[in-house]
């Protein structure tokens, strides 16, 4: 929302696109387990992971019997066209509703908030969830709350690399 209403910058509107998307990047190293070996639609998969995508298919398990390369399709599919169909109704509707945005930039907190509590709550990911909180807290102490997000992405990057390096070895 800053960034709207402020005057254009093109240095911070490309540090904060790098800032926002780079969680794809932990969002696609936490999914190769479950996308090897999917074949050809494993780039689908990787080009549609968005927030909710990526909230489904790390938490659910698929049925028994099922072929995983259509269980992950559909659900990557689906969310895909729901983002897409939700947008153009969004952007129809908006020129004829008016509607205040003031205090809605909590949204993306909450995500990560409710995407954070979600993946703790399994026990497997909880090694990673503390890396990711303890990550973020370090990079608030040693940068600050304005320049915490790509540090802490850096961190948590390098630890997650190294501790999938001491299990896969």
């Amino acid at each position: 929302i800053t960034l709207l209403t402020t005057a254009f910058d093109p240095f911070q509107a490309f540090f904060l696109s790098l800032m926002v998307n780079a969680r794809h990047i932990f969002y696609g190293l936490a999914m190769l387990d479950k996308y090897k070996g999917l074949g050809k639609v494993k780039n689908f998969l990787i080009y549609t992971l968005c927030d909710e995508t990526f909230s489904i298919t790390s938490s659910v398990n698929p049925p028994e019997n099922c072929d995983l390369k259509s269980f992950y399709f559909c659900i990557s599919f689906l969310d895909y066209i729901y983002w897409i169909g939700g947008t153009l109704l969004g952007s129809i509707l908006g020129t004829f509703i008016a509607f205040n945005t003031a205090g809605l930039d909590f949204a993306l907190t909450a995500l990560f908030v409710v995407l954070f509590i979600e993946q703790i709550r399994i026990k497997e990911n909880r090694i990673a969830g503390c890396i990711g909180l303890g990550c973020t807290l370090l990079s608030l102490f040693l940068f600050g709350g304005n320049n915490l997000v790509i540090p802490a992405m850096g961190f948590i990057l390098t630890l997650l690399l190294v501790r999938r390096k001491i299990i896969c070895h």
